[in-house]
């Protein structure tokens, strides 16, 4: 079992097929960036980090199979991926920042007289690098996080956020995989999660991998549980965060924090950096995306409900900011004022990659 949610091999883009879990352990292989962008779409890769290492191997892939002369050439060509790979999902930013970012390097390297080879090679690299990357800043969202967690805590986790939803590790995931490996002996209420039960097929099959303590719920349960006092902290990740704190999540996230905030119970959602989108001012510019109906009216083969009944399938919704005890990153954990505490955490992230990017160029 690859201990990696998306990775190179031989020209391709390899990843668990997350459709088939969790009956059956299958990879999935893509050459091509239609294949890529359709593996986005269609949730055989799923979770912001995730997509957006999918969508940076996908622009290697472009690269690799590309066979222009000339760089100006290669760049047309990438300009192309990119489209491609940004219209698979709108809302998960990650997806559009990691595209830009690879071929940011293309454009640089081009600009500074580099040939094809070179950019080919530069962008694999990069690719691989932003992968790598990811496992880092889990690991530092992880530890951050384990600090606000009590010892003994009973923590309650919307969707998917682990190593399938990541290159490997997990955010909120993560943060409680910290806390179960720094002895805190913690246990997880799992929301189930529809239409796409994401909690019961991939969270449950993670947590009951590792050994870490949890409770399948129906999604209805969360409020019972928060009223009888038997959950001391929820915790969710992101698809994307606006500048003022307001989170974009898994449908079904927003009332959570609500009913946290209603029982007295700390929300955080847990977000790389990459998933922080300055350029909008809060979350009603956030854009959500509506997938289709058989996820709805279907489970698996079977038809749950009437023959041609209107559905209504948003896959996010947005939590504001003010349900929100703290969001935590790599570079800490962001409490209120938002605008101010995300500014300064997207700013030393960024830095650090402009820093790393030019060491390499």
């Amino acid at each position: 079992m690859n201990d990696r949610t998306v990775w190179w091999e031989a020209g391709k883009v390899r990843m668990i097929d997350q459709r088939r879990l969790p009956l059956s352990y299958e990879i999935a292989d893509f050459e091509t960036v239609p294949g890529v962008a359709f593996a986005i779409k269609d949730m055989v890769v799923r979770g912001a980090p995730a997509i957006g290492a999918t969508a940076a191997y996908g622009m290697a892939l472009a690269a690799h199979h590309s066979t222009a002369a000339m760089p100006a050439a290669l760049l047309d060509e990438l300009r192309q991926a990119k489209r491609t790979l940004d219209a698979a999902r709108p809302t998960a930013v990650n997806l559009s920042w990691a595209t830009a970012r690879l071929l940011q390097l293309a454009e640089r390297l081009a600009a500074n007289g580099a040939n094809v080879a070179r950019i080919r090679q530069a962008l694999l690299d990069e690719a691989q690098r932003l992968a790598d990357e990811d496992v880092e800043i889990n690991r530092r969202m992880g530890r951050h996080g384990a600090a606000v967690i009590p010892q003994n805590a009973n923590i309650l986790h919307h969707c998917n956020t682990g190593s399938l939803a990541t290159v490997g590790y997990g955010t909120a995931l993560g943060v409680i995989r910290a806390a179960h490996e720094a002895g805190k002996n913690v246990h997880v209420w799992v929301d189930e999660t529809r239409p796409r039960l994401q909690g019961a097929r991939l969270t449950a099959w993670e947590l009951m991998r590792d050994g870490i303590p949890m409770h399948l719920i129906a999604d209805n349960a969360a409020g019972l549980l928060m009223r009888q006092g038997r959950v001391d902290v929820v915790l969710f990740g992101a698809d994307r965060v606006a500048a003022n704190g307001d989170v974009a999540n898994k449908i079904g996230s927003y009332k959570l924090a609500v009913l946290a905030k209603e029982n007295g119970i700390p929300c955080y959602a847990v977000v790389p950096t990459s998933t922080i989108d300055l350029s909008l001012p809060d979350g009603d510019h956030i854009p959500i995306e509506e997938r289709g109906w058989e996820e709805v009216v279907m489970i698996g083969d079977t038809q749950i409900a009437p023959d041609d009944v209107p559905v209504y399938n948003p896959a996010f919704d947005v939590t504001p900011h003010r349900y929100f005890t703290g969001i935590i990153t790599e570079e800490g954990i962001c409490y209120p004022p938002f605008t101010e505490s995300l500014r300064r955490a997207k700013e030393a992230a960024e830095a650090r990659i402009r820093q790393a990017q030019t060491d390499f160029v």
